[in-house]
């Protein structure tokens, strides 16, 4: 191999009901990296471990992301839609990289922090090596390109250091093996077997905030169902929640800076923008100066033509789920295939015998 080939990989939890931040903040840019490159999209349900361990709708949650994906777009034939415990070579790879991986760099992971809380002797190992996980479901297909957000860039970063520090570690015997490719870091060459990946961020709304509050994330665990528009919700659900989302007394600017210091606001608008596919310079040009009794529903039409269809197909997709599992199974045999190519390898690079 002369270099690596572009291969771009993402995962999503099944952990609750997926919601518009889900849509907007990473599937819709599932469908649209589908052009031109070669996709591997996995619901990861080992991770959702780290989240709650015993699940007794992990089959149905599981089955809802891959029902979300095919609905949204993406297509199964052409691309890689399957579990992630379907392909143990994960756990394996992940087992190596726990060695690779230093115990300051995993200290200084911010999301186990937050997630952990005040009592951290009582967190889960495995939520402590999450991103040693992370790293190897992306490197066991050998991935040069992960759309993530922003919560996740820290953990990308330190898939990279794990995957340079094993290429350092195991450079003779990468040579040795001829495995390898050779690759520049920075200023210095290197002979990889892992290659240096890297985070595709982008979108107009990669951060949708909650509907009750402009200054948090919309995220599944809200107790307030009124703070997220759910992908499973119908055309009632989606008008109400639009109606009630907490706005400030203002009109909407006419420029983008006049959204600064109104989250709500600025949520609202990014939303839209994010719907329509423009920006909030665009948006605010149509609707500055009106008030959010004029926007609202302007919105709430919008987000019912975007996400009914996507909606329709779901509902459709899970009344019979013997598609959906057809999906997750070959999907499952396909992943296997590539990435016992990769475990091959490492074995022969660390000298297992097999």
């Amino acid at each position: 191999m002369s270099e690596f080939k572009k291969l771009v990989f993402s995962g999503v939890q099944p952990t609750g009901n997926l919601h518009l931040g889900n849509y907007l903040g990473a599937i819709r840019r599932f469908v649209a990296l589908q052009e031109g490159n070669d996709c591997i999209y996995c619901v990861v349900d080992m991770h959702a471990l780290t989240a709650q361990l015993v699940h007794e709708d992990m089959p149905s949650q599981t089955r809802s992301i891959a029902a979300a994906f095919i609905a949204a777009g993406i297509d199964p034939e052409k691309h890689i839609v399957f579990n992630q415990s379907a392909v143990p070579q994960h756990a394996e790879l992940a087992w190596i990289f726990n060695c690779v991986a230093r115990i300051g760099w995993m200290n200084r992971m911010t999301q186990f922090k937050d997630k952990a809380g005040k009592d951290r002797e009582q967190a889960s190992l495995g939520l402590y090596a999450y991103p040693s996980l992370m790293a190897a479901d992306i490197l066991v297909y050998r991935a040069t390109h992960v759309p993530v957000g922003e919560d996740q860039k820290q953990h990308l970063e330190l898939a990279r250091d794990i995957a340079m520090k094993f290429n350092l570690d195991y450079a003779e015997h990468i040579g040795r093996t001829g495995y390898g490719v050779d690759i520049t870091v920075g200023d210095e060459p290197v002979h990889a077997y892992f290659p240096m990946v890297e985070p595709l961020i982008g979108g107009p709304a990669p951060r949708v905030m909650s509907l009750r509050d402009g200054t948090k994330k919309m995220s599944k665990s809200d107790p307030s169902d009124l703070s997220r528009i759910n992908l499973m919700d119908d055309e009632d659900a989606i008008s109400k929640k639009i109606r009630k989302a907490k706005t400030d007394p203002d009109g909407l600017p006419s420029e983008t800076d006049g959204l600064q210091g109104r989250p709500e606001a600025d949520n609202l608008v990014a939303i839209y923008a994010a719907l329509a596919d423009k920006s909030k310079t665009e948006v605010l040009a149509e609707f500055g100066g009106q008030q959010f009794s004029v926007f609202k529903p302007a919105l709430v039409d919008l987000a019912i033509n975007v996400l009914a269809p996507i909606t329709g197909e779901m509902r459709r997709l899970m009344d019979d789920t013997s598609h959906i599992d057809a999906i997750l199974r070959k999907g499952g045999e396909r992943a296997r295939e590539r990435a016992e190519v990769t475990m091959k390898q490492v074995r022969d690079v660390i000298g297992f015998l097999y």
